[in-house]
């Protein structure tokens, strides 16, 4: 039998529900993103404060649940019919630029004696956090804006771009084996994408009927393919993030052009409801506060980064989107730009 420690599950699920509260009460004023707040909660409820709740196995696993519903709204969200054309290359001109950068900010960090990995600290500072952001965006209604749109298109390259090349370079194989692992994620990606497509054009009314029944079929579908490509991802030595991301994108392309906010709404209930409120609440636990605290010269490196990060990913975007974003929208991409979570954190 697993042995589940309900305290810590209770303390996560109701500093959840109170930074959903902490938001409400805020109205329009609220300046926070309600993801800042389950991490700064999940840091006070967690060993190094409170005490409230402890990682273990069963916090982790409903943790990595979340994980990949997460990315799978960052990949839900991309409407490739969108993005192509000018966002994605300037979101692809703009990485190339910004791993530049970091690569040369790495080397100096090393040189330094700041860091230990010139290629992945730089591989880490050329990063986007897409899926940090879809949460803020969607509650600021930007997700459908033009604005969005670059947004979007520039953390889809940012956040997967430096996962590519982590799994290429620094896996534990090398990096022919690691680039056939991924080849042959992306053909049974591809063959999942085929499918679903043809089964949802096919089964379209049985699909429809479901969704007001508890069959719930496209929900179940949904959540299958989810674990699915996860799983997948993990069984073969890549990152969990990438199956998750690539089940939003396979049931973006299913849905296709039909309008279906019932579906949506559904899985926004189980997603941000429960499963990634969950999953920021557990990172905010088990960020390791008493490393700062018991080695305070640590702290100059805060700064040090956070400056890096805005040059890094920042710099692109106010130079590249002259033509097509006021200041102060090129302004807003350069620091969304700049937030980094994942692969920071890995």
């Amino acid at each position: 039998m697993v042995n589940v420690d309900a305290d810590s599950f209770l303390a996560i699920v109701a500093v959840a529900a109170l930074a959903s509260v902490l938001v409400a009460l805020g109205g329009k004023r609220a300046v926070v993103p309600v993801v800042v707040l389950e991490l700064v909660l999940g840091m006070v409820i967690g060993p190094d404060l409170l005490d409230l709740a402890q990682p273990d196995s069963f916090v982790d696993f409903f943790a990595s649940l979340g994980l990949g519903m997460l990315f799978f709204f960052a990949g839900y969200e991309i409407d490739f019919g969108r993005i192509r054309g000018a966002p994605l290359k300037l979101a692809a001109v703009g990485w190339v630029i910004s791993l530049t950068l970091a690569y040369g900010i790495g080397g100096i960090l090393a040189s330094a004696g700041l860091v230990f990995s010139l290629l992945f600290t730089g591989s880490a500072l050329a990063t986007t956090a897409i899926g940090t952001l879809v949460p803020i965006l969607g509650d600021a209604g930007e997700l459908k804006t033009r604005f969005g749109t670059y947004i979007m298109a520039a953390g889809a390259i940012g956040e997967f771009g430096p996962i590519l090349l982590i799994t290429l370079f620094f896996s534990a194989g090398n990096p022919l084996s690691s680039a056939l692992v991924l080849a042959a994620f992306i053909v049974v990606a591809v063959v999942a994408a085929l499918f679903a497509i043809r089964g949802v054009n096919l089964g379209w009314d049985a699909f429809e009927r479901s969704m007001e029944t508890s069959a719930q079929l496209p929900i179940r579908v949904a959540v299958v393919l989810i674990f699915a490509l996860a799983a997948l991802a993990a069984d073969l030595g890549l990152d969990l993030l990438l199956g998750g991301f690539v089940a939003g994108i396979i049931t973006r392309l299913a849905i296709g052009g039909r309008e279906v906010p019932i579906l949506e709404s559904k899985l926004s209930a189980v997603g941000y409801g429960f499963l990634i409120p969950f999953f920021f609440v557990v990172s905010g636990i088990e960020f390791k506060l008493d490393t700062l605290t018991s080695h305070p010269h640590q702290l100059v490196k805060v700064p040090i980064f956070l400056l890096a990060f805005l040059i890094v990913r920042g710099a692109p975007a106010l130079l590249l989107y002259r033509g097509v974003l006021d200041l102060r929208d090129r302004f807003a991409l350069a620091f969304f730009s700049a937030t980094e979570l994942p692969l920071v954190v890995a």
